[in-house]
């Protein structure tokens, strides 16, 4: 077995074929993928600046502001756990159909709202979109994709969500794009997404599971170039689908085992750290916390659109370099800088140095911030759930470290302008610092680097019990 690292969450072992070359209904696959994850961007990042004409449209406070932001990740978790249990019962088509049908309903319900009740209740549908597609587009297009081209594909998902966040900051900063056209623009690429999956097969790992071989195959044969022979992949299938059937340590069950529990310590840790960084106090309220600060509407706004183009120049570059600098050193390197811009932006507000003057500054830091969080921790919370876990727990573990993310992220949305407003703006940003250190605490001890592993080989640590960072370095 090749120590080679295997990016794609269902690929577990060497392939004996590579599938061949790109075929149009791979790329089709990838850009429903793509579709899925620029939605989860845009939706939750529209709110951002949305939130400034619709506090003015209701009337309302920063108790609404926070339960209008938050219900699409109350949504979001619901989704996560919900659609686990469909993908493996429905099939990852069937789940897909329903996921875009769902944002279709959530971005019109949502973009008509007549009160922020109404609205907050769409955006849990939207919500339950959001959770499910992360949970289901990678895995899907990991199944159905050549395995020389998976991890790149797979990572579409990852670029995709940054494009969605880039592009809501860039709407909501126009100032002349209603906040009803700006949700319910959302309508469109769902629609397609909806449209493409009907084109598609479902996965042909899932046909085998379910017993449907000959269908299975012909899946197989519309994704990959006419006239290639399928059975070397097919029989690869089968071995797998046959070793997840006969392990004693299987779904939901399984996490509870002793062995398999490091990795889950490891992956919800993770998912949690990448929320408590800071990153959505930022994607969401940061035109809220600068306007509440003195600066201008537009000001503010645009500022976003400097982070959220940050977000996706910083993920691009964290993606090019992660496989040759590592998993664990990565998030080891950014994240005391992360930490140390969140203490440097509380002090600008704590000693009162947040004018005109030091606005140019604010922005700086503001941006540093953004760079180390979004080049870092956050390429992990996705990536791990795909590699971290035994193969017969993948999708559970996947699925709870999927939860503990958006838990995560709903309890920092309904709390944070809360806390603000009783500690203090620059006191909040020192908080979130207190997390980032706890955060690389937290993973330098238990975090191993799992790059250059082959998921065999990570399974089998674990098997063992040495799943510690010291006993992957010995191993090197």
């Amino acid at each position: 077995m090749s120590e080679e690292q295997n990016p794609g969450p269902s690929s577990s072992t060497t392939t004996t074929d590579d599938g061949g070359g790109l075929t149009g209904a791979v790329v089709i696959v990838a850009l429903v993928s793509a579709i899925s994850g620029l939605l989860y961007g845009y939706d939750t990042g529209i709110i951002s600046g949305a939130l400034l004409q619709i506090s003015d449209e209701f009337g309302i406070g920063s108790g609404w502001e926070q339960v209008i932001a938050a219900s699409i990740l109350a949504g979001a978790v619901i989704g996560a756990l919900v659609c686990s249990r469909l993908s493996e019962r429905r099939g990852r088509r069937a789940t897909l159909l329903i996921v875009a049908t769902i944002f279709v309903i959530g971005s019109l319900a949502a973009s008509l709202a007549p009160n922020p009740v109404t609205l907050s209740l769409a955006r849990v549908v939207l919500g339950f979109a959001v959770g499910g597609a992360t949970q289901t587009a990678p895995v899907y297009v990991a199944e159905l994709a050549p395995a020389r081209y998976r991890g790149r594909l797979v990572l579409f998902f990852q670029i995709a969500i940054g494009v969605g966040i880039l592009i809501a900051t860039i709407v909501g900063a126009t100032e002349k794009v209603d906040w009803r056209v700006a949700i319910g623009t959302a309508v469109v690429p769902s629609a397609l997404m909806l449209g493409l999956m009907l084109r598609l097969p479902d996965s042909p790992r899932w046909l085998v599971k379910d017993g449907q071989d000959e269908r299975a195959r012909e899946a197989l044969e519309r994704v990959r170039p006419a006239g290639a022979d399928v059975s070397a992949e097919l029989d690869e299938i089968d071995e797998l689908v046959e070793a997840e059937r006969e392990s004693d340590t299987r779904g939901w069950r399984g996490l509870r085992e002793a062995w398999v529990r490091p990795a889950l310590v490891v992956g919800c840790g993770l998912a949690i750290f990448t929320q408590l960084s800071g990153i959505e106090m930022i994607v969401y309220y940061s035109p809220t916390i600068l306007t509440d600060n003195g600066f201008s509407d537009s000001a503010a706004l645009r500022v976003s659109v400097a982070l959220g183009a940050t977000y996706l120049v910083t993920q691009l570059i964290g993606l090019a370099i992660i496989d040759r600098v590592g998993r664990r050193r990565l998030t080891l390197i950014t994240l005391p800088g992360a930490a140390l811009a969140l203490i440097v932006l509380g002090t600008f507000f704590v000693t009162g140095n947040d004018g005109e003057a030091h606005v140019p500054y604010i922005v700086a830091t503001l941006i540093a911030f953004m760079a180390f969080t979004a080049g870092g921790i956050q390429l992990m919370g996705w990536l791990t759930g795909s590699e971290i876990y035994p193969l017969a727990t993948r999708e559970a573990g996947a699925a709870a470290q999927s939860a503990s993310l958006w838990g995560t992220n709903l309890l920092i949305t309904l709390t944070l302008l809360s806390i603000i407003d009783t500690i203090g703006t620059g006191q909040t940003f020192w908080l979130y610092a207190a997390f980032n250190i706890a955060g690389f605490v937290f993973l330098y001890r238990r975090m191993p680097e799992l790059t250059g592993r082959s998921l065999e080989k990570i399974e089998k640590r674990l098997s063992e019990g040495r799943f510690s960072p010291a006993d992957f370095a010995r191993s090197r």
